[in-house]
């Protein structure tokens, strides 16, 4: 799939603060350890989303806040999914996501700005204000609610 771009201070708080990871970077010989830990908890948290990846595996680097992840996804919705989970985690900028899956129809992806609402982004991409749910459904399980979208997260937009 590539290489994606997130908001390094937006997103779940899955490992550690800032403070953290900025600790671990004055001292190199805890960062292997730690990064083997923040890349343990997002494959947990890719894992707890049921997405049906086989043979998954992350990998953190602290020192630049990229994941990589590869193994097999059912579907490109699946692999764009774990993308958003890896991406949507505070500390990570940028995800590398390597699964393979079957070929399909490709998404776009929107950043969420201050102001922004599923029916206003519906909208932009749809025409149509009223298929926001369309964007809800392929964002779940990370989004629980249609009303709880924030600045800095990043959410896949499924062809029309």
């Amino acid at each position: 799939m590539g290489l994606f771009s997130f908001i390094k201070d937006a997103g779940e708080k899955l490992f550690g603060t800032s403070k953290d990871v900025q600790a671990a970077q004055a001292e190199p010989a805890k960062l292997p350890d730690l990064n083997a830990k923040a890349g343990s908890a997002i494959k947990t948290y890719i894992e707890t989303q049921n997405l049906g990846i086989q043979n998954l595996a992350v990998q953190y680097d602290g020192a630049s806040g990229k994941v990589t992840v590869t193994g097999a996804a059912p579907s490109e919705e699946a692999a764009e999914k774990v993308t958003l989970c890896c991406g949507n985690v505070a500390s990570v900028t940028s995800v590398d996501n390597q699964l393979s899956f079957p070929p399909g129809t490709a998404s776009q992806y929107h950043d969420v700005v201050s102001g922004d609402t599923l029916s206003a982004i519906s909208k932009k991409y749809y025409g149509d204000a009223n298929q926001y749910m369309k964007i809800f459904e392929a964002n779940k399980p990370m989004l629980s609610d249609p009303n709880k979208i924030y600045p800095g997260q990043k959410l896949r937009i499924p062809a029309a």
